[in-house]
């Protein structure tokens, strides 16, 4: 499956997720019918943790209230791992509650530069998806 993300969502997403450093940040992304990205919808992460995130209640139902609006469906969940692995984690596996739903982990290279890369977690499995802009 391939995944695409347009260029200027990923800068966004890259922009808070080096913002919100060293704390996890988290977000969703919409998409259209063609299941191209469409908004990013930026969301705190509650927990103010490193190591994990939960997602501010209220934004996720406005931004949820607001892809129904307007017809979107959820591409994907995106978090960071500020302090790598560029993988997901056993916890990021077992809350996977999405099916179907990429999830795009946020990690910095060995230079510090913010890269991304997508897996589907269903049922506990992992697998990559090509990121495509």
């Amino acid at each position: 499956m391939r995944l695409r993300i347009t260029p200027a969502h990923m800068q966004q997403m890259a922009a808070h997720v080096a913002a919100c450093s060293p704390v996890e940040a988290c977000g969703l992304v919409a998409a259209d019918n063609t299941l191209t990205s469409v908004h990013i919808f930026l969301i705190e992460n509650e927990l103010s943790s490193p190591t994990h995130y939960s997602m501010q209640p209220r934004q996720q139902l406005e931004a949820f209230m607001e892809m129904e609006r307007r017809g979107w469906e959820l591409l994907a969940i995106f978090h960071s791992h500020p302090n790598g692995p560029p993988t997901p984690s056993r916890t990021d596996i077992a809350e996977a509650r999405y099916p179907g739903v990429a999830h795009i982990i946020w990690a910095p290279d060995a230079v510090g530069v913010w890269r991304a890369r997508a897996f589907l977690l269903d049922d506990g499995a992992v697998t990559e998806l090509e990121l495509a802009q």
